[in-house]
């Protein structure tokens, strides 16, 4: 008779440990693929957005550049220019309180690095996991090899037979498991990568418009860019 070797028999003459190793690997991928799919179309649409940043410097005044910088909802661009809106109100209608003690640069800057931090906090959520499946998943799968074979190598020993035809399937499967967690860590890991890069590239965008932002609030108008005008500012930063 025939023996089959493959996944499915592995599941069938596996035992709970074995299929237990299986579900979690094919979990931590789920997981895995889930948090790079939700975040690569985030870091896309946070790419799109920074190309309005530079509209909002040709608008009229403070609204129509809001307006020009798209919809509000995890909108990090918008959240910034509101930010330092709020601030510069803040402290030219506000007395007799601590930040008081600070100037209205110090304040603005202060406003605009808290809602950077928030943004970059919300775009580098998720990678956690992505790490620790890339980091965990090729010794779970090591660990199925292992005890798969010791299961594999008791069955041998209690059927009496060690040819190599009854010795290769079922040690062959075992190291299936391997085969699995690498499955399971390599897009981990290179999803990782590639989302830690386009992070990296949204946070420059971020920074560069924070930066113009609080020049903007403080003085007026945005910083001189090299080869460029400055922006038309609108008569009041706080409007």
């Amino acid at each position: 008779m025939q023996t089959t070797f493959g996944l499915v028999n592995l599941w069938e003459q596996g035992d709970a440990v074995t299929r237990l190793v299986v579900v979690l690997l094919l979990m931590m991928s789920l997981a895995s693929w889930t948090v790079i799919a939700v975040k690569a179309i985030g870091v896309l649409r946070v790419k799109r957005l920074a190309s309005r940043a530079e509209s909002f410097w040709h608008s009229t005044d403070l609204a129509q550049g809001l307006a020009s910088l798209g919809p509000t909802r995890d909108n990090p661009f918008r959240s910034l220019a509101e930010e330092g809106r709020d601030a510069t109100a803040h402290h030219s209608n506000t007395r007799a309180q601590l930040h008081d003690t600070l100037d209205i640069s110090d304040w603005v800057t202060r406003c605009l690095r808290n809602a950077v931090d928030d943004n970059v906090a919300r775009l580098q959520s998720g990678l956690a996991v992505l790490a620790s499946v890339g980091s965990t998943a090729p010794f779970v799968g090591l660990f199925g090899t292992v005890w798969g074979i010791y299961h594999a190598l008791m069955g041998i020993s209690a059927s009496g037979q060690a040819s190599i035809d009854k010795v290769s399937g079922p040690i062959g499967e075992a190291l299936i498991m391997t085969a699995l967690g690498l499955a399971v860590a390599i897009p981990a890991v290179l999803g990782y990568n590639a989302l830690v890069r386009g992070n990296k590239s949204v946070v420059g965008k971020l920074n560069r418009f924070a930066h113009d932002l609080h020049a903007y609030f403080v003085t007026g108008a945005r910083v001189k860019m090299a080869g460029a005008g400055l922006a038309t500012p609108s008569p009041s930063a706080s409007a």
